[in-house]
């Protein structure tokens, strides 16, 4: 074996290990921001909340399944929202997976009914800024990123 095989598979282990941190740091952030209520779930909600105040916004999160890849609607939404986030300084992943996301927010608490988790936004509590360490690790994730012109890396969430 040479030494830039070697190398290629420690590339290879060290980004899936990255990227299964990243999953594990944003089922935790989910379910934090959840808990602390300073969660916005839906396209049209979250861009209310940009809109109004969007130095509140500490993280963003697109969800979109192999199905949606064929909106043009969403797509345009995600692009204008991609945009946004990156001119505010607002760290955005995505993740390809509705059904985990569903799992880990749950269904809309006022009417039961599902709620729409092609944008998920986190914000902060209060005034204060939040410390939570799973927002640290994914905002070290996505600045690495996009060290390597990864701006909207996607996610894997685990199992």
């Amino acid at each position: 074996m040479t030494l830039e095989e070697i190398h290629s598979q420690e590339m290879v282990t060290e980004s899936t290990n990255r990227m299964q941190s990243a999953g594990k740091a944003l089922n935790e952030l989910l379910l934090s921001a959840q808990r602390q209520g300073c969660l916005t779930a839906g396209v049209y909600e979250s861009a209310k909340v940009m809109n109004v105040d969007p130095d509140n916004v500490t993280f963003c999160i697109l969800g979109a399944d192999e199905e949606d890849e064929g909106d043009i609607a969403l797509q345009i939404h995600f692009t204008l929202i991609q945009a946004f986030c990156c001119e505010n300084d607002i760290d955005i992943v995505r993740v390809n997976n509705i059904q985990k996301l569903a799992e880990i927010v749950g269904a809309n608490e006022d009417s039961g009914e599902p709620q729409d988790l092609h944008c998920i936004l986190i914000t902060n509590p209060n005034e204060n800024s939040w410390k939570d360490p799973a927002l640290e690790k994914l905002s070290l994730f996505c600045e690495e990123s996009r060290n390597v012109n990864d701006w909207v890396p996607t996610i894997t969430l685990p199992e």
